[in-house]
C-alpha cells in the first residue's frame, strides 16, 4: 500500500481537513445539500478494505464509530449512513453522512435524484453546529490515537 499515482486522495487531503492520524484523515466533504457529510481517508493508497491487515481494519472502524458517535451526539441526525464505495476513487475511505427527515434526498441515497427541494435553514443551523462537532471529533480522535498508541 503505497502512494498510487494520480490518485487524488493521495494526493490531496479530499476536503477541510478535520483530524490526521498516522494511518487515516477525517475531512468533512463539500456536498452541496448535506452539511454534515464527513470522510474516513486511509492515508496510504489501499483500493478495498481487505487490503488492510486485520488490526488496520479494525483501527479504520474504530475511527468511523468515533466520528459516527460524535454526529449523532452533536447534530442528533434521523439516521447516519456509512458507505465504502470507491467506484470514481478507488482509495479507501468511508463516507459517515448525518441525515435528516429535511434534507433534499431523505430517506433516498444521498447519490439518489432528490425528493423535494434544499432546506437551508435548517442547513444553516446544521452548520452553526460544526465547530463544536469538529472540536469533539479532534478530542475523541486524539485520546483514541494516545491509548492506541496510533
Amino acid at each position: 500500500m503505497t502512494t498510487a499515482p494520480a490518485c487524488p486522495l493521495c494526493d490531496a487531503d479530499g476536503g477541510a481537513l478535520i483530524w490526521r492520524g498516522a494511518q487515516l484523515r477525517v475531512i468533512r466533504a463539500e456536498e452541496a445539500g448535506f452539511p454534515a457529510f464527513y470522510r474516513v481517508i486511509w492515508n496510504a493508497h489501499a483500493a478495498e478494505f481487505s487490503d488492510l491487515t486485520p488490526a488496520e481494519r479494525r483501527h479504520c472502524m474504530e475511527a468511523v464509530a468515533i466520528v459516527e458517535q460524535a454526529l449523532r451526539e452533536q447534530l442528533s441526525p434521523a439516521k447516519i449512513n456509512l458507505a465504502t464505495l470507491g467506484n470514481v476513487v478507488p482509495h479507501l475511505h468511508w463516507h459517515v453522512i448525518a441525515r435528516y427527515e429535511w434534507d433534499s434526498h431523505f430517506p433516498a441515497p444521498v447519490w439518489a435524484p432528490p425528493q423535494r427541494a434544499s432546506d437551508g435553514a435548517h442547513e444553516a443551523a446544521v452548520v452553526d453546529r460544526l465547530p463544536a462537532l469538529h472540536g469533539l471529533i479532534r478530542e475523541r480522535l486524539d485520546r483514541w490515537a494516545a491509548q492506541a498508541g496510533a
